[in-house]
Order: C-alpha cells, then structure tokens, then sequence
C-alpha cells in the first residue's frame, strides 16, 4: 500500500506543533525565501529520480528503493526533523508524488527544476505551477548547454517564462562564471541554485584538469570554493548543492561535517543547503540535520 500509515499520519499532524516548542539548539534555523520561511537544510530531489551521480547500478538501487510509499516516508520523516521544503523535478512522477503526499497530509514546500523533456517549456511550467511551488529555477546543466553554446537570449526568455507565473525565479548552474555574468548584467532571478562542482566541463577540459582520461562527470574538490566565492559575493539567495560530493564526501561522519562545514563558511545567512538522501541502509536525516545545525551554530551535539 503505498499511502503513510495512521501513525504517519499522526505524527506528521504534529510536526508543525512540535517544531514550535522544540529547544532553540534542536530546531532547525529557517531563512526567507521571498514570502517564505525555509529550513536551512532543503532535501533534494536526485535520489528519489535515481540520479546517482555514481554509477547505473546505484542508479537502480534508488530506482528500486523510491517508491511511492518510500518518497512520501522520506518527506514526511523530513517535516518531522524540521525540513521544510524539498527541491525536485517538476516531472510527471514528482509531480504525481507530491500531489498524493499533500493529499494525506503532508505540508512540505516545493522548489521545482524545469524538467528538460518537456519540448514545451510553458507547459511545463503551467502543469509546475498548478502544484504551487515556491520557487521554479532553470535547469542548471541546461542553463550550462544555454551558456557553452553562446545561446543567453534562449535562457533569458526561459527565465522570463518562469517570471511569468508568478513564483520566486532560480537560475541553475554549475558554472562559476555563469553566476558572475548573470549579476553583471542584472538578469531577473530572485536565487541561484550553485552547485560546487563543475559538472558540465568537456570531456577535453576534464582530463587536461585531472591529468588523465576522465569518461563521465568530472568531481574536482578545487572547484567548491571557486563557486563557492560567488555565493558569498552576490546578494541573491543561493541554495547550495552537491555538498557531499554525491556520495564522494560520505564515507566517514568527519568527512560529511567537512563539507557542511566548508560550505557554510562561505554560505551568507539567507542562504540554504540541498541535500539528497537515500535511507535505505542507514539514517540520513536526522544527521544531516545535525550536522547542519552544528555548522550553523558551531557547537557539537
């Protein structure tokens, strides 16, 4: 049966009456996001799309693990721990999820990415925002294709279309530079989403970088602070991802607070971290609350 159980139930009723009297150190800090408030820790969407950013096989391992009844636990075990609002792909399936998790209770909020196969943007974007998102941003690796192609006025009239349903505007990249041109030329977007690793470099490029053949996506830990750098400079909202490196940055609790760490040095106080989680073999999200809240506060619980 893939609805939350009565217990769900009750326990997500209660999550908005429980985060008002939780101790100060325990509850997670929420920032504005336009008319909003949002956690400081957002969940991401890649796990529960199977985009492992590792391998096909970890790929149909979360295929396998993300059903119905699995996505909605996720969100549910999140509202419960104080994450507010989940980013995710403004595709058929999340779009599908969402609305039955909403259906028996759930209150998260939504922060949608245009979902590149659709042909027609708009409709896209219509069939988004009658699920009422809080925010929509421009796919990043699109926006990244967009910019090596030298095609900005396509991306300038897609970030107008997102403007025109009325919802909070991102732009998606992971491309440094991206960042700075947008700013210099005053581009129309309320946030960025930045990912800290430079995803959409050729293949050429890559292996020039790493000093050997490089087949697929190229993780380089060198490329954190140079995005990084821009998310302190702008003035905009960044919602920063690829924090742990999918997975890269994971194999120890120590290595995990690194990374939160790293980034919120550079993170300004209206800014937020994404973060995917796959539970299945081990608890992800009170950790990651956890650890956020130590970097936040700079005390260890």
């Amino acid at each position: 049966m893939d609805t939350l159980d009565r217990r769900d139930l009750l326990r997500l009723a209660a999550t908005a009456a429980a985060a008002s009297t939780a101790h100060a150190s325990n509850a997670m800090p929420t920032v504005r996001f336009g008319a909003y408030n949002v956690s400081r820790l957002i969940v991401g969407g890649n796990p529960v799309s199977a985009n492992s950013h590792v391998s096909p096989q970890l790929d149909g391992e979360m295929r396998d693990y993300f059903t119905t009844a699995n996505v909605k636990k996720l969100l549910a075990d999140c509202e419960r721990a104080g994450i507010n609002t989940w980013q995710s792909r403004g595709d058929r399936h999340i779009m599908r999820t969402l609305h039955e998790y909403r259906l028996e209770g759930g209150r998260i909020q939504w922060i949608a990415q245009t979902a590149t196969e659709y042909r027609d943007l708009r409709r896209n974007l219509a069939e988004i925002s009658a699920l009422q998102p809080i925010g929509i941003y421009h796919h990043g690796s699109q926006t990244d294709n967009l910019w090596q192609t030298g095609k900005l006025d396509e991306l300038r009239d897609n970030l107008k279309a997102i403007r025109q349903t009325g919802v909070l505007v991102g732009l998606g990249t992971h491309i440094p530079v991206v960042v700075d041109h947008a700013e210099s030329k005053g581009w129309d977007v309320d946030f960025y989403m930045t990912c800290v690793y430079h995803l959409t470099r050729s293949p050429e490029e890559a292996s020039r970088l790493a000093g050997r053949a490089v087949q697929g996506e190229f993780f380089r830990d060198a490329d954190r602070e140079e995005m990084l750098a821009r998310v302190k400079r702008t003035s905009k909202t960044c919602l920063i991802f690829k924090v742990y490196g999918a997975t890269r940055h994971c194999a120890t609790a120590e290595s995990r607070r690194a990374a939160i760490q790293l980034a919120f040095r550079w993170a300004k106080p209206a800014d937020a971290l994404v973060i995917g989680m796959f539970p299945k073999k081990q608890e992800q999200v009170r950790e990651n609350c956890r650890l956020v809240r130590e970097a936040i506060t700079g005390q260890t619980t």
